[in-house]
C-alpha cells in the first residue's frame, strides 16, 4: 500500500500553483518528498494554466531537511533518492539548463533550470535541504520569526543539494562560510539583510505575498534570477580564497579530528573557480564520502538520541499531561544552586533562592547576576530580558512562599544529615502536590528523604555544572517516584533547554557511575610512571575537552573528596586506591580556584606545568609500590593510554546498560557526550564501544586483569554483550 501523498498542488485563478510539502512533524525531505516534488514541479511546469509556482510547507513550517533517522540507517539516501528523477521526455517545457546528473536534476534543472518562476514562502523554519530547497528557487520571502542555515555539518555531512554552492552567491562567501562552518541559523530579518531573503511579510499574508512575487517575477516586474548563475555577491577572487585558507585554520583548531569541514571547504573553493553547476556536480561527489563515514554516523546517532530521551515508558505515551512549574524553590545558593536558578529564570519560571543567612543569600544572587550579565555581554540577552529575569528571582532565608511552590530543588554540599534535616522540612511546609527533588550527584535518594511523606514525589534533578550553561540533566526515579513527576520534570527540562536523560537511583546515576574509571585508571597509570601531562594530552587528542587531571583541577579536589567514601564502599576493588588526592590535598594544591593543582595558574584560568608535582608524583608511586612489584610504565603507548583509560568505562556502561540504571543505551551516550565531554563525533561512549568491538575491549581488559589485578575485571555483563556482536547495537 502506498503512502499518502506528501506533497500537494493547487492551481489558484491568478495562475500561480502552490506546491505543499505536508510530512509531519517537520516536513522532512524524504525520498517519497523528493520524487513528488520532482512530479509536481514537472506538472506545474507542463501546465498551460500556470505562469508561475509558489512552494511552502504545511504546519507552519518550511521543512526542516532530510529525514536524519532514513538518512542513519540508509547513509546514501538523501543521494539515491535522486536515480529515478529524470528529466521528462524531451525535456521540461522552456527548459534552460540540462545537467543530467544523477541527484542534480531536481534542483539544477527542474527548479531552478525550469522556464516558469519558483519562490519560496518560508515559515517557521528552512533547514538543510529545506533551505537548499528555497535557494534554488528564484526568490525566497519570509516570514519574520523565520530561521535559516544549514547545519550539516552538525551531523558530520555537507549540504547536499546545492548549498555550499548556492549559499556563497546568495549572500558572500565570508557569510556562507561562516554559516556552514558555524551551523549558524539566522533569522529572516538578518537574513533578508544578507540577501538570503528577498522580502519579508507577516505570516498570515505571506503566501498571498509570495503568490504575487512570483507573478511579479513572471510578468518581469522582479527579476528572474537562477542563483548558481549569479556572481554579484562573491567576493574578488583573492579575497574569497582568503576567507576559505582562514576557515581552515580555523578549522585546524576546532575540528582537528574530522575532515567534513575542509570537505566542505574544498567543495566551496572548487564551485569559486569551476562555477556553480560543476560545484554541485563536486559537492554530491564528496558528499556520498562524508554521509558513509564513521563520524557521521555517530553525529547522527547522538542527534536522533537526544530525540529519543523524552520516550519514557509509562510516561511519554501520551496518556499524562505535564502539570505546569511556574514557581521553584532552590536550596542553597552556591554554584550549582545559583546556576540551576539562572536556567530557571531566563526561561520565565520564578525562583525562590534560599540560603541560611543573609550573607550568604546575598553571596548567591550575586552569583546569579553574574551568570545574567555575562549572557547580555555575549549578546544572548538584553538588557530588558536582564531585569526581566532578575525581576524572578526572590531571595529568602526561611520557607516563605515555599507552600505555594509547584518544585522545590535541594542543591547543598554532599552531607546526607543536612540533607535529610531540608528534606524533613520541605516535608511540614510544601503542598501535597509539590516534587521535593534533590540534585545530589552521590547520595541514595531513599536514605536522605527517609521520613517524607508522599514519597511519589520523590525524585533526582542532577544538574551539571555549570547548572547554567550544562545541557545536560539527570532525571532520578526511585522505586516509588510517580510518573506523573517524571512527566512534570521532563516538560520542564524541555522548557529551560535541557536534555533530560531518566535513570534508576543508584550511587553515581548513570554518568558518575560509568565514569569513575576516568580519574582512578588516570591515578594508576601516573603510579606506574606515566606522566599525568602526557595523559592528558593523549586523551584531549583522542576528541575530550580536556584531559583527566586538567578536569579535577576544574572541579577542586573537594568534589571528588565529598564521593570518595560512597564510591569505595559501594565498587570496593573495583576503584583504585589512589594516594594522590590526599598527597595533594596536604600540600594544598587543591585546583585551579587556588591556583594550584596538577598544574599552576598564576592568577589566570591559563594551566603552567608545575614543577614541584614531581616531588609528589615520587611519593604516590612509592606509597602505590607498584613499581617495586615489577609494574612500570614501560612500553606503555598512547593508543594503551586511551585504551586503558576507556575500556574499563565501556566495561561499567555494560554493566550500567544490563542492570536497566537507564532506560536505553543511546541514553547513556547522550549522557556521555553531554554529561562528561565525551567527543560526540564518536557517538557517546557505548556507540564507541561496539564501533571499536566489545570482543576486542573483552580481550584487552582480560590481558590487564591478568596483569594488573582487578581494576580491570571485566564484568559479565561485558562478557554477555561481546558474545554476540548485534547485542550492544540492539540497545543501542
Amino acid at each position: 500500500m502506498e503512502d499518502a501523498s506528501k506533497v500537494r498542488l493547487e492551481v489558484g485563478g491568478d495562475g500561480v500553483a502552490l506546491l505543499v510539502i505536508d510530512n509531519p512533524p517537520v516536513n522532512s525531505l524524504s525520498a517519497q518528498v523528493m520524487g513528488e516534488l520532482a512530479e509536481k514541479f514537472i506538472e506545474a511546469h507542463e501546465r498551460a494554466d500556470v505562469q508561475a509556482i509558489v512552494l511552502t510547507g504545511a504546519n507552519n513550517k518550511f521543512s526542516g531537511g532530510a529525514d536524519i533517522k532514513s538518512m542513519s540507517k540508509a547513509p546514501g539516501l538523501i543521494y539515491s533518492c535522486f536515480l529515478s528523477i529524470q528529466q521528462p521526455t524531451g525535456g521540461i517545457v522552456g527548459a534552460v539548463r540540462k545537467t543530467e546528473v544523477s541527484g542534480l536534476v531536481l534542483m539544477n534543472d527542474i527548479i531552478e533550470g525550469g522556464s516558469k518562476p519558483a519562490v519560496a514562502a518560508i515559515h517557521g523554519f528552512a533547514l538543510g535541504g529545506g533551505l537548499e530547497l528555497a535557494m534554488a528557487c528564484h526568490a525566497r520571502v519570509a516570514s519574520p520569526d523565520a530561521r535559516l542555515g544549514l547545519p550539516e555539518l552538525q551531523l558530520g555531512i555537507i549540504p547536499g543539494l546545492g548549498g555550499t554552492q548556492r549559499l556563497p552567491r546568495l549572500v558572500g562567501v565570508g557569510k556562507a562560510v561562516e554559516m556552514m562552518m558555524t551551523s549558524k541559523m539566522i533569522k529572516a530579518k538578518e537574513a533578508h539583510e544578507a540577501g538570503l531573503v528577498d522580502a519579508i511579510c507577516d505570516y498570515p499574508q505571506l503566501i498571498q505575498f509570495a503568490r504575487n512575487y512570483a507573478k511579479g517575477i513572471a510578468n518581469k516586474t522582479h527579476p528572474f534570477l537562477k542563483t548558481l548563475e549569479r556572481s554579484d555577491k562573491l567576493e574578488p577572487l583573492h579575497k574569497a580564497l582568503h576567507i576559505i585558507a582562514n576557515a581552515r585554520l580555523r578549522a585546524k583548531k576546532t575540528h582537528k579530528h574530522v575532515e567534513y569541514p575542509f570537505i566542505c571547504l574544498a567543495v566551496i573553493e572548487h564551485g569559486i573557480h569551476k562555477g556553480g553547476i560543476e560545484g554541485t556536480i563536486f559537492e554530491r561527489k564528496m558528499g556520498v564520502q562524508t554521509v558513509d563515514s564513521l563520524p557521521a554516523k555517530a553525529l547522527m546517532h547522538i542527534f536522533l538520541a537526544e530525540r529519543t530521551v523524552y520516550k519514557v515508558p509509562n510516561v511519554s505515551d501520551g496518556r499524562l499531561e505535564a502539570r505546569p512549574v511556574k514557581t521553584v524553590g532552590v536550596i542553597g545558593g552556591g554554584l550549582m544552586g545559583s546556576g540551576i536558578a539562572t536556567a530557571l529564570i531566563v526561561h520565565n519560571v520564578r525562583v525562590l533562592l534560599k540560603e541560611v543567612d543573609e550573607e550568604r543569600l546575598q553571596a548567591g544572587i550575586n552569583r546569579v547576576q553574574a551568570n545574567l550579565k555575562s549572557r547580555v555581554s555575549k549578546g544572548s540577552m538584553s538588557q530588558a530580558e536582564f531585569q526581566r529575569a532578575l525581576g524572578l528571582l526572590v531571595g529568602t532565608v526561611d520557607y516563605k512562599g515555599f507552600e505555594s511552590a509547584n518544585l522545590v530543588i535541594e542543591a547543598v554540599i554532599e552531607s546526607i544529615p543536612l540533607k535529610k534535616k531540608i528534606f524533613g522540612e520541605l516535608d511540614a511546609i510544601c503542598s501535597r502536590d509539590c516534587i521535593l527533588a534533590s540534585n545530589t550527584s552521590s547520595c541514595d535518594l531513599n536514605e536522605i528523604t527517609d521520613g517524607v511523606s508522599f514519597r511519589d514525589r520523590i525524585i533526582g534533578a542532577h544538574f551539571f555544572s555549570p547548572a547554567h550553561v550544562m545541557r545536560l540533566l539527570e532525571i532520578v526515579r526511585t522505586d516509588s517516584t510517580s510518573h506523573q513527576s517524571i512527566c512534570d520534570l521532563l516538560a520542564l527540562s524541555k522548557k529551560i533547554g535541557k536534555v533530560p536523560v531518566v535513570v534508576q537511583n543508584a550511587v553515581g546515576f548513570a554518568v558518575n557511575r560509568v565514569f569513575f574509571p576516568y580519574h582512578r585508571i588516570a591515578a594508576f597509570l601516573v603510579d606506574l610512571g606515566v606522566h599525568p601531562y602526557r595523559i592528558d594530552a593523549v586523551i584531549k587528542d583522542f576528541g575530550m575537552p580536556i584531559g583527566p587531571f586538567r578536569l579535577g583541577d576544574l572541579a577542586g579536589l573537594q568534589i571528588g573528596a565529598l564521593v570518595a567514601d560512597t564510591f569505595e564502599k559501594e565498587f570496593g576493588d573495583r576503584l583504585y586506591p589512589s594516594y594522590m588526592g590526599t598527597l595533594m590535598a596536604k600540600a594544598n594544591r587543591t585546583g585551579e580556584a587556588t591556583g594550584k593543582g596538577y598544574y599552576n595558574y598564576h592568577g589566570t584560568r591559563q594551566e603552567h606545568p608545575a614543577p614541584e608535582l614531581d616531588e609528589i608524583l615520587e611519593e604516590s608511586r612509592k606509597l602505590a609500590g607498584l613499581n617495586a612489584r615489577g609494574l612500570t610504565a614501560e612500553g606503555i603507548t598512547d593508543k594503551d593510554i586511551v585504551e586503558m583509560i576507556f575500556f574499563p568505562i565501556v566495561n561499567e556502561a555494560c554493566r550500567v546498560i544490563d542492570e536497566k540504571i537507564v532506560i536505553r543505551a543511546s541514553d547513556l551516550d547522550v549522557a556521555s557526550v553531554l554529561g562528561m565531554g565525551f567527543p560526540a563525533f564518536r557517538g557517546g561512549i557505548a556507540f564507541w564501544g561496539h564501533t571499536v568491538g566489545l570482543h576486542y575491549i573483552l580481550v584487552r581488559l582480560q590481558q590487564w586483569h591478568s596483569h594488573y589485578g582487578s581494576i580491570f575485571r571485566p564484568t559479565s555483563s561485558l562478557h554477555k554483550l561481546a558474545a554476540t556482536k548485534s547485542m550492544m547495537l540492539a540497545h543501542l
